[in-house]
């Protein structure tokens, strides 16, 4: 059995790194200010206090990049990589987490989990070994002063966790494992009876079980192992011990969705797309495009 507080206690060392103790203490300097939140496409703070936005953009732009979002703080407005409403916006129609655990795998800052709070949620836990995004987290957080847990695990400890979740949302995580098996079944150890799990991850098109396997590099990414087919993303789950597989969608990722700003300093999609060909990435293998699936246990 693995001891969860040993690894919590070991991470929580992560925050006295030297590229993250800075951000730790620029938080510790954060005015106390009464906040109102709004839970829209865009996670908006405002006040009617005074608050010093340059100030916060400093802080803010020390934990750069951002990459989910955007943000809204006092006015400074976050452009963050990705317009992670449109994911969220996609999946909204299909759950309901009132009064339900939610856990959140790869959570990054934590902008899904802000928007769960719209649902009234009974707990919201969110897994993501990054300390970079549990500081952004963290800035946020400060102000909507939620009670949202955040963890630094991932999705090798759900198992020993210390409750079950109702829904588990699992979006972006897949495809950076190199069992993806073994990963659908950690997840699965982590439902409550009856509990549901809502995943996305890249996708090739075909009818057949098979997956592309890339071999340096997916989009510019190096961690990206499979890319399946749905019918054997279907496979595996089935594999892992999950009964039930719906097939929600699939969106090709486009420049709407993902791009450059100044939030990142660093290359985005247009960078990872053939310039000749925007339906192949730059390795010559099938542009991105995502799958989402619901699936649960039997």
């Amino acid at each position: 059995m693995m001891d969860l507080n040993t690894v919590r206690q070991e991470r929580s060392k992560w925050m006295t790194w030297k590229n993250i103790a800075p951000l730790r203490e620029a938080l510790s300097q954060l005015p106390q200010v009464e906040t109102k939140v709004e839970l829209g496409n865009t996670v908006a703070l405002s006040s009617e206090d005074s608050v010093d936005v340059a100030e916060l953009e400093r802080i803010a732009r020390l934990m750069m990049p951002w990459r989910k979002g955007p943000f809204d703080l006092f006015g400074l407005f976050i452009d963050t990589e990705w317009r992670s409403d449109l994911k969220y916006n996609f999946l909204r129609p299909h759950f309901n987490l009132s009064d339900k655990k939610v856990a959140d795998i790869g959570c990054n800052n934590g902008y899904y989990m802000f928007r769960f709070l719209e649902d009234a949620p009974a707990k919201v836990v969110g897994f993501d070994p990054s300390a970079l995004f549990k500081s952004q987290f963290d800035l946020i957080n400060h102000f909507v002063k939620s009670d949202i847990v955040y963890e630094l695990l991932g999705v090798e400890h759900l198992p020993f966790y210390e409750e079950k979740f109702d829904v588990i949302f699992c979006l972006g995580v897949l495809y950076h494992r190199s069992d993806p098996v073994a990963m659908l079944k950690s997840l699965a150890q982590g439902l409550s009876e009856g509990g549901e799990i809502y995943l996305d991850t890249f996708i090739i098109d075909g009818e057949e079980p098979v997956a592309l396997c890339p071999s340096g590099s997916y989009s510019k990414i190096t961690n990206v192992y499979f890319v399946p087919t749905l019918k054997a993303l279907e496979n595996w789950c089935i594999r892992a011990g999950f009964a039930s597989f719906e097939v929600l969608g699939s969106v090709v990722t486009t420049s709407d969705e993902q791009r450059k700003t100044d939030w990142i300093e660093s290359q985005s999609l247009e960078d990872f797309l053939d310039p000749a060909d925007s339906t192949k990435t730059v390795e010559g293998y099938p542009a991105p495009k995502r799958g989402y699936v619901r699936i649960k246990k039997g």
